[in-house]
């Protein structure tokens, strides 16, 4: 049912445990809502009682777009549409027989759940509830009053400025807002694991930037494509952002001309990370963030991310650390990465892949088998050629 008085009430996560910095937690996280939603029409963005309200301001506001995109703001635990009425128990039941028609035709039991945010309101929580579920009853007949498993739950919230009626809240994505956590550098490429270590990341409040490496002419436009399309989706949560493409054929040429194969992998990735480094310390970034997951390849092995954060100051996050593939595919499912991680087009980790690589790596053996190369001229020629690209949602 249309209603177009319908409105979205936003309700906060963690923000709400934050001290004295609470209000700037929340400033930010009004702040993305509203950008977040200019692309579905005018709406009024405030916060009051821990809680964002979020009204459209013309008839032409899209509402179902708005109402997806509100889900997925980080900071943002639950989302209600909702329509505002006048503070007596008379408007609040019409309003649900009209609002909620649809629901209770399809509903068996309910029962009513009240919030009195506004304590000069004359009835208490219970008596609310009481008071509306008895009207309600009354006016639908066919339904009972199930106060332990209902098939519908009427929500009623008395706030300052009025009542609002609601059906149960959908889940948000949670976390805390973008922004708020820092700015890091993202390695980005085509798989399944590095958007969702990007998305948790960003989940914890984190701005991200990202950083792709190309081997043409080993690897292709497609796969290029592929890999600004992930970024793209990512954009939904973490908002617009730049993607680093870094041009990686000739490191990978040296490293197969003049290092033992065993080490291939284990030397390509150290490149990476002195690469990345490079780029973050260039965007002011305070961090890394990998897709790494301890054992699931011979690169990841606890020894071998020992010889690969050597090359770097700056802390690695791996939000993927301790997860198994099961469940990396189940959030990027849940996030909208998996369809296009898996199209098939290689990126430059697969182009020269050793048949043995080395699981239990000696840091100095790596160390001496890179001293083969010139390692500042070739991360400088990497950076040289590097270009970026804006991606916006």
């Amino acid at each position: 049912m249309i209603n177009h008085n319908e409105m979205f009430l936003l309700k906060l996560g963690e923000v709400v445990l934050k001290g004295l910095n609470r209000r700037s937690f929340e400033d930010k996280l009004v702040n993305n809502v509203r950008r977040r939603l200019k692309s579905c029409g005018s709406f009024q963005v405030y916060i009051r009682q821990s809680t964002i309200y979020v009204e459209p301001t013309t008839d032409n506001c899209d509402m179902e777009a708005a109402y997806a995109a509100c889900r997925q703001v980080f900071g943002v635990v639950a989302v209600a549409r909702a329509v505002p009425c006048e503070k007596t128990v008379e408007a609040i039941v019409e309003t649900a027989k009209t609002y909620l028609a649809d629901e209770f035709a399809a509903a068996r039991s309910f029962k009513v759940e009240s919030k009195r945010a506004d304590k000069q309101f004359y009835l208490n929580s219970i008596q609310i509830s009481q008071a509306v579920g008895g009207d309600l009853a009354e006016a639908f007949p066919h339904v009972t009053v199930d106060v332990h498993k209902p098939d519908l739950t009427v929500y009623v919230e008395i706030r300052e400025k009025a009542a609002y009626v609601h059906a149960p809240a959908l889940p948000g994505a949670g976390g805390l807002p973008v922004g708020m956590g820092g700015h890091a550098v993202s390695l980005l490429s085509g798989g399944l694991d590095s958007p969702v270590s990007s998305w948790m990341m960003a989940r914890r409040g984190v701005e991200l930037e990202m950083v792709h490496f190309v081997s043409p002419p080993y690897t292709s436009q497609q796969a290029q494509d592929k890999v600004l399309e992930l970024a793209r989706l990512l954009t939904a949560y973490c908002g617009r952002m730049i993607v680093h493409i870094v041009p990686f054929t000739e490191i990978q040429e040296e490293i197969r001309k003049n290092c033992p194969e065993e080490y291939f992998t284990l030397i390509m990735r150290r490149f990476m990370m002195r690469l990345a480094e490079a780029v973050a310390k260039k965007a002011g970034a305070k961090a890394l963030i990998t897709g790494e997951s301890l054992g699931q390849v011979a690169s990841q092995t606890m020894m071998a991310l020992g010889v690969t954060e050597d090359v770097t100051t700056m802390p690695v996050l791996r939000p993927l650390i301790g997860i198994d593939k099961v469940e990396i595919i189940r959030i990027a499912r849940e996030i909208g990465t998996y369809e296009t991680s898996i199209l098939p087009y290689e990126d430059c980790c697969t182009v020269f892949t050793p048949r043995h690589p080395a699981t239990r790596p000696d840091l100095e053996e790596v160390r001496k088998a890179e001293a083969a190369l010139d390692v500042e001229e070739l991360v400088a020629k990497a950076l040289a050629g590097e270009s970026w690209v804006r991606v916006k949602y």
